[in-house]
């Protein structure tokens, strides 16, 4: 764990992220993180009681419990991004049981993966955390490469194992969407009728959201997929941080028109600070009623830092924590895990507070 001051030290020039006091949205107008969130916020939906135990294990769990936040380990990228590419770095983590280790050493309050990694240690780990299997994945190995969320399990395996969860991508967007937001939609009614609470990946993937800029992480188009992902029922959005502003504008030039927006979206709803940005995508998410947690994205140079960063934002944000995955287990051992509780700090910093 670290210290404010270290904290303070990895942010850098960006120190005035800790000071930032004039959100246009109002904290008060949200549904914050917070010890009681579970009974405050689901007790009242149509989760059963087996859902609101299994989200309660979540929250109870690993350094952040009794926190209101989160902090999960995620490893799917074995199937998204190859196993080779994913794990040279550090071999060891293709055996299975190391990324388990790796959540539980780090105080993680879950671990997201495949079925199949999952599987092979659940009778060994699945009541020791909580498993959160990813139903669905890119499969990278067709010529030339496709980009498509296809199912890999079943919700009735997960269930079997022992998991407390599952996860699934919708690329927002995509040609493919059409067919991916109904076997998502299916696989978490499934899920909650089973007892497990569900965690949604909203990305985006469309060439055409590449304009001046990519607005694969403008904070109106994930805004908007955050959107769609709490109507079919996800509790817990997983979003990019978002990098910049403006999809619908730029999607809109030159006698284009897509979808729908309006300017108050840009001058009364957000603006350019970060925090904003990633408080608009929280208020798409029925004002916070749902959670945010962002993903740390991919590994480089000074990941720590970055980390820092991200969770920096998402709590001042209203978020509710951060699914790092590359940042942790493309490191050694020791320094994933220094990693992963650096993030923790700052949720469990009282003086870093919500903005």
């Amino acid at each position: 764990m670290i210290k404010i001051k270290e904290i303070k030290e990895l942010l850098g020039k960006e120190e005035n992220l800790l000071d930032f006091s004039t959100p246009k949205i109002s904290k008060e107008m949200l549904s914050l993180p917070g010890k009681d969130f579970v009974d405050n916020i689901f007790i009242p939906s149509d989760r059963n009681n087996r859902v609101l135990g299994n989200l309660t294990w979540l929250y109870n769990s690993g350094n952040l419990a009794g926190t209101g936040y989160v902090s999960i380990l995620p490893v799917d990228q074995g199937v998204e991004h190859s196993g080779g590419a994913s794990f040279a770095k550090n071999p060891m983590y293709f055996d299975d049981e190391n990324l388990v280790k790796l959540a539980m050493a780090a105080g993680c309050n879950g671990i997201a993966s495949t079925l199949g990694v999952l599987g092979l240690v659940s009778r060994k780990y699945a009541h020791k955390i909580p498993f959160i299997v990813k139903l669905n994945h890119n499969e990278l190995l067709t010529s030339p490469n496709t980009f498509d969320q296809i199912m890999f399990a079943s919700v009735d395996q997960a269930y079997n194992m022992g998991a407390a969860a599952v996860g699934a991508t919708i690329y927002f967007g995509s040609a493919e969407s059409d067919r991916q937001i109904v076997e998502v939609s299916k696989a978490f009614a499934h899920a909650h009728e089973k007892g497990m609470f569900t965690i949604l990946w909203c990305y985006l993937r469309n060439s055409d959201f590449k304009k001046d800029k990519d607005y694969h992480a403008s904070a109106d188009l994930t805004g908007q997929a955050n959107h769609l992902g709490v109507t079919i029922e996800a509790d817990i959005i997983k979003q990019k941080l978002p990098e910049n502003n403006g999809g619908y504008l730029a999607m809109n030039k030159d006698g284009n028109k897509f979808g729908k927006y309006d300017e108050l979206m840009y001058t009364k709803l957000s603006s350019d600070n970060p925090i904003d940005l990633t408080r608009y995508q929280l208020l798409n998410q029925y004002a916070g009623r749902i959670p945010l947690i962002n993903s740390g994205g991919a590994s480089g140079k000074n990941d720590m830092a970055a980390a820092v960063r991200t969770a920096v934002v998402n709590k001042r944000a209203g978020g509710t924590g951060l699914i790092l995955g590359r940042k942790a287990f493309q490191k050694s051992f020791e320094d994933g895990v220094s990693i992963i509780q650096a993030v923790q700090s700052v949720y469990l910093e009282k003086s870093i507070t919500i903005a």
